[in-house]
């Protein structure tokens, strides 16, 4: 796992380069096909990303995105209408069959399918009218890391070329290099507070929330820590009132329009007695993990990469082998 995620950088520099005149046909070619959808469908780590990918598609091009339901057309076998609507599937293996039954499902009902895959050889890429490879290569380790910041990076540039959007797509292209010093960044401080640690709330919000829900489903998997993710807003609807001097909270945000709610639910938290682990904000009295500056849309990316290696360090003090959880496998054969 430690290997894997540090190769992020390296394998996010690979896929720009690889995926740049494809990402620039499929921009133009969503700008003329005006969708009045997209729909993700993923599973794990991946249908984290999907989590970004409708945040910055609902941003950034204001197009309705949701996520699909899997069991909907692989378990009842029920039809929907999805003609002039974008399918974004998401994978590492792209051999899940309840994934490979949605997408054919998806394209009978007149979808038009984006894969972002690893495996290029893959039923789910073999099946897209579209694919944008995410080019992380082997992936050995059960927990996904460099796939899923891959999966990220290739959301981004897709959108970006979609939007023609040059600020985003200058901040994707720094976005290589910036990888490698977040992976590099410190927040070794936070392991001796969850070491011991039986419950923890992720928390954050809009395009960062994507973050929260991959740190809790790493904390679950390589660290044997119960965590659940919440966005800042949610969180306040009674999840919260679980949270005491003895559950923490690890808080996430990103320099955009969230970050004034999520800076205000720290500063409550901490008041209150919680033991906040805070990244990407002000959070005077919280423990302060660093993070880089960067656009708003690359900061989950960069959030991710660091989390990686703190998850890394916690597994091993908890006495956990993070490459081997319990009853998992790298290709989950749901149906």
């Amino acid at each position: 796992m430690f290997r894997e995620a540090a190769q992020a950088g390296a394998v996010l520099a690979a896929q720009l380069d690889r995926n740049r005149e494809t990402a620039q046909k499929l921009g133009a070619a969503l700008r003329d096909l005006a969708p009045r959808a997209v729909v993700t469908a993923a599973r794990g780590s991946s249908d984290h990303a999907a989590t970004y990918a409708k945040y910055l598609v609902e941003t950034r091009a204001g197009v309705l995105t949701a996520s699909a339901a899997p069991s909907v057309s692989s378990v009842y076998g029920a039809r929907q209408d999805l003609r002039d609507c974008v399918f974004l599937a998401i994978s590492q293996s792209g051999r899940s069959p309840d994934l490979v039954a949605t997408v054919q499902s998806a394209l009978d009902a007149g979808a038009v399918v984006v894969a972002l895959v690893n495996d290029e050889d893959s039923p789910l890429a073999r099946l897209a009218q579209h694919c944008l490879p995410l080019c992380a290569g082997p992936e050995e380790s059960v927990a996904a890391t460099k796939s899923y910041i891959a999966a990220l990076g290739a959301i981004a540039h897709l959108v970006a070329a979609w939007t023609e959007d040059a600020r985003l797509m200058h901040a994707l292209a720094r976005a290589p290099g910036q990888l490698g010093e977040a992976w590099a960044l410190d927040w070794e401080a936070a392991v001796p507070r969850l070491k011991d640690a039986v419950h923890l709330f992720v928390i954050a919000r809009g395009v960062g929330l994507a973050v929260a829900q991959e740190a809790a489903l790493k904390c679950k998997e390589t660290c044997g820590l119960h965590a659940e993710s919440f966005s800042s807003a949610e969180v306040r609807h009674g999840p919260q009132a679980l949270l005491s001097s003895g559950f923490p909270a690890l808080v996430l945000g990103q320099d955009d329009e969230t970050r004034a709610g999520i800076e205000m639910l720290a500063r409550d938290l901490l008041a209150r007695g919680v033991e906040v682990l805070a990244a990407g904000m002000h959070a005077p009295g919280a423990t302060l993990l660093p993070t880089l500056d960067s656009h708003a849309a690359i900061q989950p990316l960069l959030l991710a990469q660091s989390f990686y290696r703190l998850a890394n360090a916690l597994a091993l003090a908890r006495g956990h082998d993070p490459d081997r959880p319990p009853h998992l496998r790298k290709v989950t054969q749901t149906t």
